[in-house]
Protein backbone atom coordinates (compact mmCIF):
# COMPACT_ATOMS: atom_id res chain seq x y z
CA UNK A 1 0.00 0.00 0.00
CA UNK A 2 1.34 3.47 -0.88
CA UNK A 3 2.50 5.67 1.99
CA UNK A 4 0.40 8.72 2.80
CA UNK A 5 1.74 12.18 3.64
CA UNK A 6 2.37 12.48 7.37
CA UNK A 7 0.53 15.38 8.99
CA UNK A 8 1.89 17.81 11.57
CA UNK A 9 -0.40 16.27 14.19
CA UNK A 10 0.79 12.72 13.43
CA UNK A 11 4.45 13.79 13.68
CA UNK A 12 3.91 15.69 16.95
CA UNK A 13 2.01 12.83 18.59
CA UNK A 14 4.66 10.31 17.60
CA UNK A 15 7.45 12.61 18.85
CA UNK A 16 5.67 12.94 22.21
CA UNK A 17 5.13 9.20 22.45
CA UNK A 18 8.85 8.54 21.95
CA UNK A 19 9.85 11.35 24.33
CA UNK A 20 7.44 10.09 27.01
CA UNK A 21 8.88 6.59 26.84
CA UNK A 22 12.37 7.91 27.54
CA UNK A 23 11.51 10.24 30.46
CA UNK A 24 11.68 7.74 33.30
CA UNK A 25 12.43 10.34 36.02
CA UNK A 26 10.16 13.11 34.80
CA UNK A 27 7.61 10.42 33.98
CA UNK A 28 7.42 9.31 37.62
CA UNK A 29 7.02 12.66 39.40
CA UNK A 30 4.02 14.98 39.76
CA UNK A 31 2.80 16.57 36.54
CA UNK A 32 -0.54 17.84 37.86
CA UNK A 33 0.08 21.55 37.37
CA UNK A 34 0.20 21.77 33.57
CA UNK A 35 -3.44 22.83 33.28
CA UNK A 36 -2.68 25.96 35.29
CA UNK A 37 -0.39 27.13 32.50
CA UNK A 38 -2.84 26.20 29.73
CA UNK A 39 -5.96 28.15 30.69
CA UNK A 40 -7.37 29.97 27.71
CA UNK A 41 -8.00 33.68 28.37
CA UNK A 42 -6.47 33.55 31.86
CA UNK A 43 -2.78 32.85 31.47
CA UNK A 44 -0.95 32.95 34.78
CA UNK A 45 2.43 33.93 33.35
CA UNK A 46 5.50 31.79 33.99
CA UNK A 47 5.03 31.20 37.74
CA UNK A 48 2.57 29.09 39.70
CA UNK A 49 2.44 29.14 43.50
CA UNK A 50 2.05 25.57 44.73
CA UNK A 51 0.38 25.51 48.13
CA UNK A 52 1.93 23.23 50.76
CA UNK A 53 -0.10 21.32 53.37
CA UNK A 54 -1.01 23.26 56.51
CA UNK A 55 0.20 22.02 59.89
CA UNK A 56 -1.33 22.54 63.30
CA UNK A 57 -0.61 22.04 67.01
CA UNK A 58 -2.87 19.67 68.99
CA UNK A 59 -4.55 20.77 72.24
CA UNK A 60 -4.65 18.62 75.38
CA UNK A 61 -7.72 19.15 77.59
CA UNK A 62 -11.04 20.94 77.22
CA UNK A 63 -9.87 24.56 77.30
CA UNK A 64 -9.73 26.33 73.94
CA UNK A 65 -6.16 27.32 73.15
CA UNK A 66 -4.79 25.41 76.14
CA UNK A 67 -1.00 25.70 76.21
CA UNK A 68 -0.95 28.21 73.36
CA UNK A 69 -2.53 25.83 70.85
CA UNK A 70 -4.94 28.30 69.21
CA UNK A 71 -3.73 27.85 65.63
CA UNK A 72 -3.54 30.63 63.11
CA UNK A 73 -3.63 29.27 59.57
CA UNK A 74 -0.48 30.38 57.81
CA UNK A 75 -0.42 29.36 54.18
CA UNK A 76 2.96 28.41 52.72
CA UNK A 77 3.84 27.79 49.10
CA UNK A 78 6.69 27.32 46.67
CA UNK A 79 7.07 28.84 43.21
CA UNK A 80 7.01 26.58 40.17
CA UNK A 81 8.45 28.51 37.23
CA UNK A 82 7.99 27.37 33.64
CA UNK A 83 10.70 29.24 31.79
CA UNK A 84 13.16 26.72 30.34
CA UNK A 85 12.84 26.12 26.62
CA UNK A 86 14.60 23.23 24.95
CA UNK A 87 14.14 21.88 21.48
CA UNK A 88 15.60 20.06 18.52
CA UNK A 89 16.02 21.72 15.13
CA UNK A 90 15.75 19.53 12.07
CA UNK A 91 15.76 19.75 8.31
CA UNK A 92 13.44 17.25 6.69
CA UNK A 93 11.71 17.39 3.36
CA UNK A 94 8.38 16.47 1.87
CA UNK A 95 10.00 13.23 0.72
CA UNK A 96 10.74 12.34 4.35
CA UNK A 97 7.10 12.91 5.20
CA UNK A 98 5.96 10.32 2.66
CA UNK A 99 7.58 7.52 4.66
CA UNK A 100 5.50 5.22 6.85
CA UNK A 101 5.15 6.60 10.37
CA UNK A 102 7.23 3.78 11.86
CA UNK A 103 10.08 4.43 9.42
CA UNK A 104 9.94 8.18 9.99
CA UNK A 105 9.91 7.66 13.75
CA UNK A 106 12.87 5.28 13.73
CA UNK A 107 15.03 7.32 11.35
CA UNK A 108 14.26 10.88 12.42
CA UNK A 109 12.20 11.18 15.60
CA UNK A 110 13.88 8.47 17.68
CA UNK A 111 17.37 10.07 17.72
CA UNK A 112 15.92 13.57 18.01
CA UNK A 113 13.71 12.71 21.00
CA UNK A 114 16.51 10.72 22.65
CA UNK A 115 18.78 13.73 22.88
CA UNK A 116 15.93 16.04 23.90
CA UNK A 117 14.79 13.63 26.62
CA UNK A 118 18.35 13.29 27.93
CA UNK A 119 18.72 17.06 28.27
CA UNK A 120 15.35 17.52 29.97
CA UNK A 121 15.98 14.63 32.37
CA UNK A 122 19.50 15.80 33.24
CA UNK A 123 18.11 19.26 33.96
CA UNK A 124 15.34 17.98 36.24
CA UNK A 125 17.61 15.51 38.02
CA UNK A 126 19.50 18.41 39.60
CA UNK A 127 16.62 18.46 42.09
CA UNK A 128 18.44 15.70 43.97
CA UNK A 129 20.46 18.52 45.59
CA UNK A 130 17.29 19.67 47.38
CA UNK A 131 16.90 16.30 49.14
CA UNK A 132 18.29 16.18 52.67
CA UNK A 133 17.43 12.58 53.64
CA UNK A 134 20.33 10.35 52.66
CA UNK A 135 21.29 6.74 53.28
CA UNK A 136 25.05 6.78 53.67
CA UNK A 137 26.85 3.94 51.91
CA UNK A 138 29.68 5.86 50.25
CA UNK A 139 32.58 3.65 49.20
CA UNK A 140 30.51 0.47 49.17
CA UNK A 141 28.31 -1.31 46.65
CA UNK A 142 24.57 -0.66 46.63
CA UNK A 143 22.50 -3.31 48.35
CA UNK A 144 18.87 -4.01 49.12
CA UNK A 145 19.26 -3.33 52.84
CA UNK A 146 20.16 0.29 52.04
CA UNK A 147 17.10 0.61 49.82
CA UNK A 148 14.98 -0.58 52.74
CA UNK A 149 16.61 2.07 54.94
CA UNK A 150 15.57 4.61 52.34
CA UNK A 151 12.06 3.19 52.41
CA UNK A 152 12.02 3.62 56.19
CA UNK A 153 12.92 7.30 55.82
CA UNK A 154 10.03 7.77 53.40
CA UNK A 155 7.65 5.99 55.78
CA UNK A 156 8.91 8.02 58.76
CA UNK A 157 8.20 11.19 56.78
CA UNK A 158 4.65 9.99 56.01
CA UNK A 159 5.17 9.52 52.27
CA UNK A 160 2.01 8.10 50.64
CA UNK A 161 2.23 4.45 49.67
CA UNK A 162 1.33 4.99 46.02
CA UNK A 163 3.62 6.43 43.36
CA UNK A 164 6.95 5.37 44.88
CA UNK A 165 9.97 4.92 42.63
CA UNK A 166 13.55 3.82 43.23
CA UNK A 167 15.54 5.31 40.35
CA UNK A 168 19.07 3.89 40.20
CA UNK A 169 22.22 4.99 38.46
CA UNK A 170 23.76 2.30 36.30
CA UNK A 171 26.39 1.12 38.80
CA UNK A 172 23.85 0.90 41.61
CA UNK A 173 21.63 -1.13 39.31
CA UNK A 174 24.46 -3.57 38.58
CA UNK A 175 25.06 -3.97 42.31
CA UNK A 176 21.37 -4.37 43.10
CA UNK A 177 20.73 -6.99 40.43
CA UNK A 178 23.74 -8.92 41.71
CA UNK A 179 22.45 -8.58 45.28
CA UNK A 180 18.93 -9.71 44.38
CA UNK A 181 19.79 -11.98 41.47
CA UNK A 182 16.60 -12.67 39.48
CA UNK A 183 14.14 -10.78 41.65
CA UNK A 184 13.49 -8.09 39.03
CA UNK A 185 12.30 -10.68 36.47
CA UNK A 186 8.76 -10.93 37.83
CA UNK A 187 6.76 -12.22 34.88
CA UNK A 188 3.59 -10.42 35.96
CA UNK A 189 5.27 -7.05 35.33
CA UNK A 190 7.03 -7.84 32.08
CA UNK A 191 4.09 -6.58 30.02
CA UNK A 192 4.12 -3.23 31.83
CA UNK A 193 7.62 -2.23 30.80
CA UNK A 194 6.54 0.72 28.68
CA UNK A 195 9.33 3.00 29.88
CA UNK A 196 12.98 2.65 29.05
CA UNK A 197 14.92 1.56 32.10
CA UNK A 198 11.92 0.03 33.90
CA UNK A 199 13.12 -2.99 35.87
CA UNK A 200 10.22 -4.19 37.97
CA UNK A 201 8.52 -3.69 41.32
CA UNK A 202 9.46 -4.83 44.80
CA UNK A 203 9.38 -3.45 48.38
CA UNK A 204 6.73 -0.95 47.33
CA UNK A 205 8.94 0.70 44.68
CA UNK A 206 8.92 0.70 40.91
CA UNK A 207 12.60 0.22 40.12
CA UNK A 208 14.10 2.20 37.24
CA UNK A 209 17.58 2.58 35.80
CA UNK A 210 18.85 5.87 34.38
CA UNK A 211 22.24 6.74 32.90
CA UNK A 212 21.93 10.45 33.71
CA UNK A 213 22.19 10.61 37.50
CA UNK A 214 25.00 13.03 38.44
CA UNK A 215 27.60 12.34 41.09
CA UNK A 216 28.00 14.44 44.21
CA UNK A 217 31.42 16.05 44.63
CA UNK A 218 31.65 16.84 48.35
CA UNK A 219 33.61 19.65 49.96
CA UNK A 220 36.84 19.28 51.92
CA UNK A 221 35.32 19.52 55.41
CA UNK A 222 35.44 16.38 57.54
CA UNK A 223 33.37 17.68 60.45
CA UNK A 224 35.69 20.35 61.84
CA UNK A 225 33.37 23.36 61.49
CA UNK A 226 32.11 24.47 64.91
CA UNK A 227 28.66 25.90 65.63
CA UNK A 228 29.06 29.55 66.64
CA UNK A 229 26.22 30.91 68.74
CA UNK A 230 23.35 29.38 70.71
CA UNK A 231 19.67 29.38 69.79
CA UNK A 232 20.13 29.40 66.02
CA UNK A 233 17.06 28.74 63.91
CA UNK A 234 16.16 29.27 60.26
CA UNK A 235 17.90 28.42 57.00
CA UNK A 236 21.46 29.47 57.91
CA UNK A 237 23.87 28.13 60.52
CA UNK A 238 26.78 30.29 61.66
CA UNK A 239 30.03 28.43 62.31
CA UNK A 240 33.70 29.03 62.94
CA UNK A 241 36.02 27.55 60.34
CA UNK A 242 39.38 26.87 62.01
CA UNK A 243 40.60 24.54 59.27
CA UNK A 244 39.65 26.61 56.17
CA UNK A 245 37.45 23.78 54.92
CA UNK A 246 34.74 23.96 52.26
CA UNK A 247 31.27 22.54 51.68
CA UNK A 248 29.55 21.98 48.34
CA UNK A 249 25.91 22.45 47.44
CA UNK A 250 24.34 19.04 47.89
CA UNK A 251 26.55 17.98 50.81
CA UNK A 252 24.60 16.45 53.70
CA UNK A 253 25.39 17.43 57.29
CA UNK A 254 24.04 16.90 60.80
CA UNK A 255 24.09 19.43 63.63
CA UNK A 256 25.08 18.66 67.24
CA UNK A 257 22.09 18.16 69.54
CA UNK A 258 19.56 18.44 66.72
CA UNK A 259 17.28 15.41 66.36
CA UNK A 260 14.40 14.89 63.97
CA UNK A 261 10.89 14.91 65.44
CA UNK A 262 7.84 12.98 64.29
CA UNK A 263 6.09 15.23 61.75
CA UNK A 264 2.72 15.00 63.55
CA UNK A 265 3.30 14.28 67.25
CA UNK A 266 6.58 16.27 67.42
CA UNK A 267 8.07 13.52 69.58
CA UNK A 268 11.86 13.10 69.53
CA UNK A 269 12.75 10.23 67.19
CA UNK A 270 16.22 9.86 68.69
CA UNK A 271 17.73 10.23 65.21
CA UNK A 272 19.86 13.12 63.99
CA UNK A 273 18.10 15.40 61.51
CA UNK A 274 19.94 15.59 58.22
CA UNK A 275 20.36 18.89 56.40
CA UNK A 276 21.47 19.57 52.84
CA UNK A 277 23.82 22.47 52.05
CA UNK A 278 21.99 24.64 49.50
CA UNK A 279 24.96 26.67 48.21
CA UNK A 280 28.74 26.29 48.17
CA UNK A 281 30.60 27.38 51.32
CA UNK A 282 34.03 28.67 50.37
CA UNK A 283 37.29 28.46 52.29
CA UNK A 284 36.94 30.44 55.53
CA UNK A 285 33.18 30.61 55.04
CA UNK A 286 31.24 30.91 58.31
CA UNK A 287 27.60 30.83 57.11
CA UNK A 288 26.13 27.53 55.96
CA UNK A 289 22.84 27.78 54.04
CA UNK A 290 20.77 24.69 54.82
CA UNK A 291 17.49 22.94 54.13
CA UNK A 292 15.23 22.25 55.88
CA UNK A 293 15.16 25.36 58.04
CA UNK A 294 15.62 24.74 61.76
CA UNK A 295 12.23 25.07 63.48
CA UNK A 296 12.16 24.19 67.19
CA UNK A 297 8.53 24.88 68.14
CA UNK A 298 5.02 25.33 66.83
CA UNK A 299 3.09 23.56 64.10
CA UNK A 300 6.08 23.55 61.74
CA UNK A 301 8.53 22.13 64.29
CA UNK A 302 10.90 19.64 62.68
CA UNK A 303 13.74 19.31 65.24
CA UNK A 304 14.16 18.96 68.98
CA UNK A 305 16.44 21.94 69.60
CA UNK A 306 18.86 24.44 68.14
CA UNK A 307 22.43 23.20 67.53
CA UNK A 308 24.82 23.13 70.46
CA UNK A 309 27.30 25.99 70.25
CA UNK A 310 31.00 25.14 70.16
CA UNK A 311 30.38 21.61 68.89
CA UNK A 312 31.38 20.28 65.48
CA UNK A 313 28.87 19.68 62.72
CA UNK A 314 28.67 16.17 61.30
CA UNK A 315 29.63 15.59 57.68
CA UNK A 316 27.95 12.71 55.84
CA UNK A 317 30.57 11.14 53.51
CA UNK A 318 34.25 11.98 53.58
CA UNK A 319 36.29 14.96 52.49
CA UNK A 320 36.55 15.63 48.77
CA UNK A 321 34.70 12.41 47.92
CA UNK A 322 32.96 12.01 44.57
CA UNK A 323 30.13 9.54 45.07
CA UNK A 324 27.19 8.13 43.17
CA UNK A 325 23.61 9.17 43.79
CA UNK A 326 20.40 7.24 43.21
CA UNK A 327 17.01 8.39 44.42
CA UNK A 328 14.04 6.79 46.17
CA UNK A 329 10.97 9.04 46.13
CA UNK A 330 7.23 9.39 46.19
CA UNK A 331 5.95 11.31 43.17
CA UNK A 332 4.76 14.24 45.32
CA UNK A 333 8.34 15.16 46.21
CA UNK A 334 8.91 16.83 42.85
CA UNK A 335 6.83 18.58 40.20
CA UNK A 336 7.37 19.03 36.48
CA UNK A 337 5.15 21.16 34.27
CA UNK A 338 5.05 22.22 30.64
CA UNK A 339 3.19 25.11 29.07
CA UNK A 340 1.38 25.31 25.75
CA UNK A 341 3.56 27.44 23.49
CA UNK A 342 1.97 30.01 21.21
CA UNK A 343 1.09 28.69 17.76
CA UNK A 344 2.47 30.84 14.92
CA UNK A 345 0.39 31.70 11.86
CA UNK A 346 1.36 31.71 8.21
CA UNK A 347 3.78 28.80 8.41
CA UNK A 348 3.98 25.70 6.27
CA UNK A 349 3.40 23.12 8.97
CA UNK A 350 2.50 23.49 12.68
CA UNK A 351 0.95 21.48 15.50
CA UNK A 352 0.82 21.38 19.30
CA UNK A 353 -0.07 18.25 21.23
CA UNK A 354 -0.10 17.13 24.88
CA UNK A 355 0.69 13.58 25.98
CA UNK A 356 0.63 12.56 29.65
CA UNK A 357 1.18 16.12 30.82
CA UNK A 358 3.96 17.04 28.39
CA UNK A 359 3.16 19.68 25.78
CA UNK A 360 5.18 19.89 22.58
CA UNK A 361 4.98 22.23 19.62
CA UNK A 362 6.29 21.53 16.12
CA UNK A 363 6.69 24.23 13.47
CA UNK A 364 8.00 23.86 9.91
CA UNK A 365 8.61 26.59 7.37
CA UNK A 366 9.83 26.56 3.79
CA UNK A 367 13.24 28.10 3.11
CA UNK A 368 12.90 29.30 -0.47
CA UNK A 369 16.55 30.37 -0.68
CA UNK A 370 17.91 26.90 0.02
CA UNK A 371 14.92 24.77 -0.99
CA UNK A 372 14.74 23.20 2.48
CA UNK A 373 12.14 22.74 5.20
CA UNK A 374 13.70 23.77 8.56
CA UNK A 375 11.65 22.38 11.43
CA UNK A 376 11.73 22.94 15.18
CA UNK A 377 10.31 20.87 18.03
CA UNK A 378 10.02 22.77 21.32
CA UNK A 379 9.11 22.05 24.94
CA UNK A 380 8.69 24.88 27.48
CA UNK A 381 8.97 23.48 30.98
CA UNK A 382 9.84 24.00 34.62
CA UNK A 383 10.43 21.84 37.68
CA UNK A 384 10.51 22.27 41.43
CA UNK A 385 11.14 20.25 44.56
CA UNK A 386 7.82 20.54 46.35
CA UNK A 387 8.20 18.31 49.42
CA UNK A 388 11.80 17.09 49.75
CA UNK A 389 10.93 15.02 52.83
CA UNK A 390 9.19 12.58 50.50
CA UNK A 391 12.50 11.61 48.87
CA UNK A 392 15.72 9.95 49.96
CA UNK A 393 19.15 9.91 48.35
CA UNK A 394 20.96 6.58 48.15
CA UNK A 395 24.70 7.34 48.32
CA UNK A 396 26.80 4.42 47.09
CA UNK A 397 30.13 3.64 45.44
Amino acid sequence: MANSILTATAVTREALRVLHQKLNFVGTITRDYDDSFARQGAKIGDTLKVRLPNQYVVRTGATLGNGGTLNDTTESSVDLKVQTQKGVDLNFTSVDLTMALDDFSERILEPAMSVLAANIEADAMNMYRDVYNQVHNVGAAANFAKVLQGRKLLVDNLAPLNGRTCNLNTQDNVDMVNDLKGLFNDQSTMGKQNREGYLGRTAGFDFMENTLWPRQASGTDTGTLLVSGAGQTGSTVTVTNPSSKTLKAGDVITLPGVNRVHPETKADTGLAQQFVVTADVATNGTAIPISPAIVTSGALQNVTASPTTGQAIGKVAGAGVNYGVSLAYQKGAFAFATADMVMPHGVDFASREVFDGVSMRIVRQYDINNDKFPCRLDVLYGYKTIRPQLACRLANN
